[in-house]
């Protein structure tokens, strides 16, 4: 038995992940929390109503929700908007399980399930690249987070970092990752996560990345922020970066 589909709080579904045995997403529901931790708390909703072309990097495709949400807010922005997405997948769901998969009312004009399903049903190992909208590129690489190669030209203003949690993944969380994602950043660039873990923000931190807590989304106390440009968190509570370095390299965090 592969993954399942569970209805969240509101009224979206996420997948129950079989392998890592944790929900894609948040039970409280799955549409509110990506909203607010990756679009919201980062200010990627309100860049995508001002027009200009930016550049995504989602670590943890997943469902696919996230590439949704986007086509969602372009569509009601209505902005001149060019996006390049690149996402990375290291274990793509089943494509029969794309049918299945409820994002919401709010959603259901998107028609998203047939691309969804289109997308899955033709992926292979390394990059797949599609033309989602004519302002929405997909750069889509199918395998473990270290091994991309991005593009030379890639240079990512808003990271939505997604995979797994830091005890059940390990591999999505080190420093190594953080430091690959920060070099092919820009100085403005923005990361966000879900996660509030201490090792999670020391293995940022030890990347170059500054970092705050905010609050998390749907009851969870705090969630990350990270950004290259110490002042694009000048209205968050940051935390000791020194310390955490500190801690990371006395090996605290294994």
């Amino acid at each position: 038995m592969g993954n399942q589909i569970k209805k969240t709080g509101d009224g979206s579904t996420t997948l129950i992940s079989k392998q890592f045995n944790q929900p894609f997403h948040s039970l409280n529901g799955a549409v509110a929390e990506s909203r607010y931790v990756y679009f919201k708390t980062s200010g990627l909703a309100e860049n995508l109503y001002s027009g200009g072309d930016l550049s995504i990097l989602e670590i943890g495709f997943g469902s696919g929700m996230n590439l949704v949400l986007l086509m969602d807010y372009l569509e009601k922005s209505q902005a001149d908007v060019s996006v390049t997405f690149t996402t990375v997948e290291a274990y793509p769901i089943e494509p029969a399980l794309v049918s299945e998969i409820d994002f919401g009312e709010e959603l259901k004009y998107l028609e998203y399930r047939n691309l969804l399903q289109r997308i899955f049903s033709t992926l292979s190992p390394g990059w797949n690249r599609h033309q989602i909208t004519p302002d929405i590129k997909m750069n889509l690489f199918v395998g473990m987070f270290d091994e991309p190669d991005y593009p030379e030209d890639a240079e990512f203003d808003y990271i939505l970092h997604d995979p797994f949690s830091p005890d059940s993944n390990p591999a999505g969380w080190t420093a190594e990752l953080f430091k690959t994602i920060a070099d092919q950043s820009g100085s403005n660039a923005m990361l966000t996560t879900y996660s509030a873990a201490t090792s999670a923000r020391a293995a940022m931190a030890v990347a170059g990345w500054n970092i705050a807590r905010a609050p998390g989304a749907l009851g969870k106390r705090e969630m990350t922020v990270g950004s290259l440009n110490p002042e694009k968190l000048s209205h968050l509570k940051r935390v000791n970066e020194k310390r955490l370095i500190e801690r990371y390299e006395s090996g605290e965090f294994g």
